[in-house]
């Protein structure tokens, strides 16, 4: 039993390095880089800025929390991704992100609930920032 566990050990781990599969919203490739110093891009240059991009299932939305800290979010709500009027929005206290259908709300920090009949949280992709161009991926 002891010479197995390296290799269960082994198998978990590459497991766990595969790509993130959301609960109910499905995958869809996501890589591009936006650079800061763009007009469009322009919300993202102060804290608590934010951007609508298309990509994803319904769009993205891009939040800067810090100087080298971003996060990305799927405007697909996790709870009726499917409907055609199911868009998460930034509520205007910037806080915190609502589904414009369910009423769904999210924390804009990690993409969490804050209350809906959503019971899963946002879809996230990965940012990586080097100070002039975001990367977004998955």
């Amino acid at each position: 039993m002891k010479k197995l566990l390296p290799f269960f050990a082994f198998l978990f781990l590459l497991n766990s390095c595969g790509e993130y599969v959301h609960p109910t919203i499905p995958t869809r490739k996501v890589d591009f880089y936006i650079y800061l110093d763009d007009i469009r891009y322009q919300n993202l240059l102060n804290y608590g800025g934010y951007v609508y991009l298309t990509g994803g299932v319904n769009g993205l939305v891009v939040y800067r929390v810090s100087e080298d800290w971003f996060v990305c979010y799927d405007r697909a709500c996790p709870h009726d991704w499917r409907h055609p009027d199911s868009w998460i929005w930034v509520e205007e206290s910037g806080l915190t992100l609502q589904c414009t259908l369910c009423g769904s709300r999210f924390n804009i920090l990690d993409g969490n609930i804050v209350n809906g009949p959503a019971v899963n949280p946002l879809y996230t992709y990965r940012t990586a920032f080097d100070g002039f161009r975001l990367r977004i991926y998955n």
